[in-house]
């Protein structure tokens, strides 16, 4: 049941689906373009690997923190009012990170984003929903809602690598407390106010807990090289983290009002594309925040050929995403979603290939980018489109909230996780290369700078090739992990999604 406030469609809904893809832009932004400034972060304000991995893990924990919370706050306080407040501190976030010089002050600036740039994504697709009524106007809408949160995605590498050729990395941040201007008068002006009388508490048991186990788990692993994975302070904080998780699943069966019901993961086609949710984010997304670092210190590109680069890895998920459609009303999203998935795991390994020839290069790189974006684009929209279309219409929301869940949640753990294999892959090559009593901290050090985009090793006596070599070899990890993990999980999907026509009709009795 939805209180609104009637007024009349047309121009003011135009003004609100205006207001609310420059946010989704905005929101996009933030996770593609910066990337293609880490480089320069890390020259500028001397941040090492770790702390890099941070600036961009801290914007999806953030994100993932809140997702669920923003929505049970938009429905008891209104859409509209979280919206304009989300805006503003996504504006006053992102002002911080453009002026500070300081890295833990932008670590803290980026956390800020991403709870504020959660609460707009919930709100977002929550106006939509409202403004738009008839299925032909809310079609309209989320198709333009769409688009622009792709090319927000798709483009952020290249607007990313501009704005630091023509101005400085700090634009890449304060450009958006202008367009969060433009935004908060469009939403005040256009967007119609709407809340649910029914949403009477929060589930803060299942957020805290929710969000400790996804923290402490990104802390482990990101930590784990320092602390020493058997280390009593590492074990403590993955123990933290499990316990966490199952006090989550248990305060989720006992709430009146979960922000997860279980029980829908009975439903096949509806586990099955959640599968394929997380597949993407353990593969084709965290990697994007990597390669930039390949193409810029291992292929030796500027900035704004980095990003142009990175057009051949995101592209595709823009165009391809109409076909997708089509395949999956005629061959049903259970094949699709693995046939995606499957397609990013040999993008993947394509590219491992073109990482390791004798003279790599963009061309080399090209064939595994496309694959790995054309592999995206298959399973993206099925994805989304079967999560909610599966399950009752009264649960659509918090199918839809489940979704971006575990995309958000796979990308904040496997943003370290690929950081990790990274990092150890370049030790491990330069161990082979190097004499063999190096110290072993000294060439860890070593290896995270490396990893970090220095190709270059200053007063360590240390050839080029050598560093590219482990450069390459690192990578070379990175993206075989890519390959296998999307090829597993497009069998595990292919498998959950098993007889699912029968079940289907059961869930639908």
């Amino acid at each position: 049941m939805t209180i609104a406030v009637s007024a009349p469609t047309g121009s003011r809904s135009a003004v609100a689906l205006a207001a609310v893809c420059l946010s989704a832009l905005m929101f996009g932004l933030e996770i593609s373009s910066v990337p293609a400034i880490l480089p320069t972060l890390e020259q500028v304000l001397h941040a090492d690997f770790r702390q890099l991995q941070w600036i961009m893990n801290a914007y999806t924990i953030g994100v993932t923190m809140v997702l669920m919370a923003a929505g049970a706050l938009a429905d008891r306080f209104g859409r509209k009012r979280v919206f304009i407040a989300s805006i503003v501190a996504f504006g006053m976030a992102s002002l911080a990170c453009g002026v500070t010089t300081s890295v833990a002050v932008l670590i803290g600036a980026r956390f800020l984003q991403g709870l504020s740039g959660g609460a707009m994504l919930v709100c977002q697709i929550a106006i939509l929903s409202h403004q738009f009524r008839t299925p032909t106007e809310r079609g309209m809408a989320f198709g333009w809602w769409g688009i622009v949160s792709g090319v927000g995605l798709g483009f952020g590498p290249i607007i990313g690598g501009v704005i630091v050729a023509l101005w400085s990395w700090e634009w890449v941040f304060l450009v958006h407390a202008v367009l969060c201007i433009m935004t908060v008068l469009l939403a005040a002006s256009g967007v119609r106010e709407s809340r649910d009388p029914d949403a009477i508490r929060l589930d803060f048991v299942g957020i805290v807990t929710l969000s400790a186990a996804v923290y402490c788990l990104a802390f482990f692993i990101t930590q784990g090289p320092v602390l020493g994975f058997a280390s009593l302070t590492a074990l403590s904080i993955l123990g933290v983290s499990f316990a966490s998780f199952i006090a989550f699943v248990i305060a989720e069966k006992l709430s009146p009002r979960p922000m997860v019901d279980f029980s829908v993961f009975r439903i096949r086609p509806f586990s099955g594309a959640i599968v394929g949710s997380a597949a993407m984010n353990m593969s084709f997304w965290p990697f994007m925040i990597y390669l930039p670092i390949w193409f810029q210190a291992g292929l030796g590109y500027d900035s704004v050929a980095a990003g142009l680069g990175l057009l051949a890895y995101t592209l595709p998920a823009l165009v391809v995403p109409p076909l997708a459609e089509r395949l999956s009303l005629r061959y049903q999203p259970r094949l699709v979603i693995p046939a995606g998935l499957f397609t990013i795991g040999l993008g993947f390994i394509m590219m491992k290939f073109g990482s390791a020839a004798a003279s790599a290069n963009w061309l080399t790189m090209l064939p595994g980018c496309i694959l790995a974006g054309v592999g995206l684009g298959l399973t993206n929209t099925p994805v989304t489109n079967t999560t909610t279309g599966s399950v009752p219409p009264a649960r659509s929301g918090m199918a839809s909230g489940i979704d971006m869940s575990a995309r958000m949640i796979s990308l904040a753990i496997n943003i370290p996780i690929m950081g990790f294999i990274l990092v150890e892959g370049v030790l491990s090559s330069l161990r082979t290369n190097l004499p063999l009593d190096a110290d072993p901290s000294a060439l860890r050090s070593l290896a995270e700078r490396i990893a970090a985009g220095t190709a270059g090793s200053p007063g360590q006596g240390i050839s080029d090739t050598i560093v590219r070599q482990a450069l390459a070899d690192g990578f070379g990890r990175v993206m075989l992990y890519g390959g296998l993990s999307a090829w597993l999980l497009a069998a595990v999907s292919l498998m959950v999604f098993g007889q699912a026509r029968k079940l289907s009709r059961d869930c639908t009795a």
